[in-house]
């Protein structure tokens, strides 16, 4: 068993020796591609959602030089009435993309030597197994002559094939020499077909672009963005969930609100495993996914501010959903022209979640918007700190009763270029309500529009346990009055919403004159 040629079934062993969430059936999607025109797959996933857990499984399967039926038997793939057509049918050559930068930067090596690295990797693992192969020189020759000797043929499985992208962002001749070795196992019409019985890569981002097409045309790609059959195997499930929270009696309600919130049509929520899993284990529901390296160029892309790109942060905290375009992304780290770029890496990096129909990005959950919390907790850019700290003299101004002060700063909130195709709305100025009060999405749970009472209370603050600060009930008029605004609040009885809390509230009405175009605020405050 070598680095890369046939590694056996020991990952998936230990994996299944824990807790194991049953993602088998993903098998039965590659053998019905296995020898066909979409032998050739690539899948792109944000950090932590399970990339590395499915190579290993499918190592398990394929690798010939391996028993894995006890590993399989009783799980998903079992069932299948192909399940042993290909159980440990296939040579594989399994490679680990980032382990083997990690190898060259150990002994010093830069990453324009890992294409050398790895193809005499994979041959030195051949001709341990195959001595008569060592006169073969060329990597391709002798996968080609292993294939006649042991009459099978080879599964690819690379995990995190991206990674030379990223490493080597500015060195264009190390990403075309690594692009073309990939383009020798499975754009060769001399090799693919004799060779590859199937290939299975991984990624954060898909496939380069090469001008508009992808640099290694014959794979089938599956984004987060369109993850096509591979939906259910994303991540985990809604149902999922629930059995994993009764198994471990954690509270379901958290663990929707902290790692919920990448939707698909064919399944409906989607849920990051790796965090569900720390949390359900732990009990601490809180940013996991943060503890990862997964924030290291967050702060970089936020600060670049294509067009805009900090005050588009702050409308999504803000609970908005922002038209994106999708289509110009070169899928790589460098080739931004565009706002929107920048923002299509951010969905593949899993901060923000896109939905095809409506072609709009929002932030996913409350582990996701803590990371862009921090961020606008220290800001570098003055613009952006300016609007931080009208948000801050906002809240302050809320609590302390300054009502003409509040006034003024919706006012000129709804003077900026926030939302001006939809000003004279209702729903803009709600819009301007949660973009004026940024500063409150790390301090308080926020809800809108929550039944309560015998109405919806526009907008509630309710404080975080570790904050000294008052609830905040907000209610919105049109064309009438601020007191009608209170009166609301009083006679529908919006403070039922805090049953289980005791302390101050702060009720805030808030009307908007379309004919004067001014706003007006009534604040009155007590104790529950």
């Amino acid at each position: 068993m070598g680095t890369y040629l046939n590694p056996g079934n020991n990952g998936f062993a230990e994996m299944i020796n824990g807790k194991y969430v049953d993602k088998t059936g993903l098998i039965e999607v590659m053998n019905g591609r296995v020898n066909t025109t979409d032998k050739l797959v690539c899948i792109s996933r944000p950090r932590r959602f399970g990339k590395s857990f499915a190579v290993d499984m499918l190592s398990a399967y394929y690798d010939c030089t391996c028993d894995s039926q006890n590993l399989f038997t009783g799980l998903d793939i079992s069932h299948s009435k192909e399940y042993e057509c290909y159980l440990n049918k296939y040579n594989v050559i399994t490679i680990d993309i980032a382990g083997a930068l990690s190898k060259l930067k150990r002994n010093k090596k830069s990453v324009a030597d890992i294409v050398d690295f790895i193809t005499e990797g994979i041959r030195a693992d051949l001709i341990e197994v195959c001595p008569q192969l060592e006169s073969t020189a060329d990597l391709s020759d002798c996968i080609e002559k292993y294939v006649e000797i042991s009459g099978k043929e080879f599964i690819f499985i690379i995990d995190e094939w991206d990674a030379v992208i990223r490493e080597a962002k500015e060195d264009d001749k190390t990403q075309e020499s690594y692009l073309n070795l990939l383009r020798e196992w499975f754009k060769n019409r001399n090799f693919t077909p004799k060779v590859v019985a199937a290939a299975y890569m991984t990624g954060i981002l898909p496939i380069k672009k090469d001008g508009s097409e992808s640099a290694i045309s014959d794979f089938k790609e599956y984004t987060i963005i369109d993850p096509g059959p591979f939906t259910k195997y994303t991540g985990f499930t809604e149902t999922e969930v629930k059995n994993l929270c009764e198994e471990y009696h954690r509270d379901f309600n958290l663990i929707k609100q902290w790692y919920d919130g990448y939707e698909f049509e064919e399944i409906g929520a989607l849920y990051n495993p790796y965090s569900v899993m720390e949390a359900v284990k732990s009990g601490d529901y809180s940013s996991h996914w943060r503890k990862t390296s997964a924030a290291e160029n967050l702060v970089t892309y936020i600060n670049m501010n294509e067009d805009g790109l900090q005050e588009d942060i702050l409308k999504l905290l803000s609970g908005e959903h922002l038209r994106v375009n999708i289509r110009n992304f070169k899928n790589d780290f460098e080739s931004f022209s565009s706002k929107d770029d920048v923002i299509t890496l951010l969905i593949h990096l899993g901060y923000l979640t896109y939905d095809k129909k409506s072609q709009r990005v929002r932030i996913p959950n409350e582990e996701v918007k803590q990371e862009f919390t921090d961020i606008i907790e220290n800001p570098k850019h003055t613009k952006l700190l300016k609007l931080i700290q009208t948000s801050e003299m906002l809240l302050e101004d809320t609590i302390a009763g300054n009502e003409e002060a509040v006034a003024s700063a919706i006012e000129k909130v709804r003077e900026s270029n926030y939302a001006p195709q939809y000003y004279n709305n209702e729903q803009a100025l709600r819009y301007a309500i949660k973009f004026a009060y940024i500063v409150c999405v790390d301090r308080f749970l926020r809800i809108e529009e929550l039944p309560s009472g015998r109405g919806l209370a526009d907008v509630v603050f309710i404080p975080r346990r570790d904050t000294a600060y008052p609830a905040i009930i907000i209610e919105l008029k049109w064309d009438k009055t601020e007191e009608e605004a209170i009166s609301q609040i009083d006679e529908k009885k919006y403070d039922a919403v805090l049953k289980d809390y005791s302390g101050e509230i702060v009720r805030v009405g808030i009307n908007y004159d379309s004919n004067k175009k001014i706003h007006s605020c009534k604040i009155v405050r007590d104790s529950k």
